[in-house]
């Protein structure tokens, strides 16, 4: 047995942008906000980067971009090392973020996180539904739009329903007119989409009521985060938006709180724990992984999203969570890359 993987090359999609507009509504030409996801992604990398130098002894960093070729090469020069993979999209495309997962597994190449098929199942928003409800999983009933489609077309699903791009994440395209609550705010927004997008849209019914994320690590669930929206206007739905998340001066990034361990008793939180658990085994997650939940008036869970790979930036909610059970910002990072490294140890 080979001597345990002690070199990590970090892979993160270069950033680039594919769309004019990431906030899910019309721009206002007076209302311009700077929008943090970029620069903060950047930003984290380097923390990261920090966090694995104090374990391992050498850590290097690769950007990914649509050149297949190059980065094969780039990867093969670090067939010796363990891959911290961060890559989200390829030049803004969040479908390829699978493919270049799986040029991880062709090249034998042990990589943190999830591999490609749970990936994309998670990514397409649809299918991930499908999923969960075949294995006895609540989520909220759903349709599809191809781009030009007519609202009309919907038949069994009950009013107010919510919008969002079928293969998207990172709340790319969300945003308060997100939730329609007749057929003429649907195709209104349904045709906004298509035009901003130019992909196909998914449309669910809204479960009105408290939202929760459970952070998966290794199996394991961390401490509940509630999702607070108090201050918000109360014609705003209550919702995590792309504002919400990524533009600091916006009226939803203000009024979008967590709050963690989050206020629940006991047997809520019991219920949020095997949900989540069930749901990420059902999309047969690995290492990390968040899985999104809202709760009826009548305290059902609907798990909304689950989220493979999230978001580990020093703020996010995922690195909150595991504080809160004595994991900090480097053991956490540690832990992520150290299941990769005990992969490649087990194998060889």
């Amino acid at each position: 047995m080979k001597k345990r993987n002690d070199r990590v090359v970090i892979c993160y999609n270069a950033p680039a942008s594919i769309y004019d507009n990431y906030s899910g509504k019309p721009k206002k030409d007076d209302a311009a906000l700077d929008d943090m996801s970029e620069t903060s992604f950047m930003n984290e990398i380097e923390f990261i980067k920090a966090a694995l130098k104090k374990s391992f002894s050498s850590v290097e960093t690769v950007a990914v971009t649509k050149n297949i070729y190059e980065n094969i090469e780039l990867l093969k020069e670090h067939h010796n090392a363990v891959i911290f993979n961060l890559v989200e999209s390829v030049e803004g495309i969040a479908e390829y973020e699978v493919y270049h997962a799986g040029l991880y597994d062709l090249l034998k190449l042990p990589y943190t996180g999830n591999v490609p098929q749970c990936l994309g199942n998670c990514l397409h928003k649809f299918r991930a539904k499908q999923i969960l409800l075949a294995n006895k999983i609540l989520a909220p009933r759903a349709t599809t739009f191809a781009p030009g489609a007519k609202a009309d077309l919907i038949h069994d699903l009950h009013y107010p329903l919510m919008t969002k791009l079928l293969k998207e994440d990172a709340s790319i395209g969300i945003s308060e007119h997100s939730v329609v609550r007749n057929a003429a705010e649907l195709q209104k927004q349904l045709d906004f989409l298509f035009e901003s997008y130019r992909q196909p849209a998914i449309v669910e019914e809204y479960i009105e009521g408290r939202e929760f994320n459970i952070g998966i690590l290794g199996g394991t669930p961390l401490p509940i985060s509630e999702i607070s929206f108090e201050g918000l206007p109360a014609d705003f739905p209550k919702i995590v938006t792309y504002e919400g998340k990524w533009m600091q001066e916006s009226l939803y990034y203000k009024h979008t709180t967590p709050l963690c361990p989050a206020p629940v008793d006991a047997d809520m939180q019991k219920k949020l724990h095997a949900v989540a658990i069930a749901a990420y085994r059902a999309m047969e997650c690995r290492d990390y992984a968040r899985v999104d939940v809202r709760v009826d008036s009548k305290g059902i869970p609907y798990v909304i999203e689950v989220n493979p790979n999230p978001d580990i930036s020093t703020d996010a909610g995922f690195t909150r969570a595991a504080s809160k059970v004595g994991i900090d910002y480097d053991a956490l990072i540690k832990t992520i890359a150290e299941f990769a490294v005990e992969r490649d140890y087990q194998a060889a």
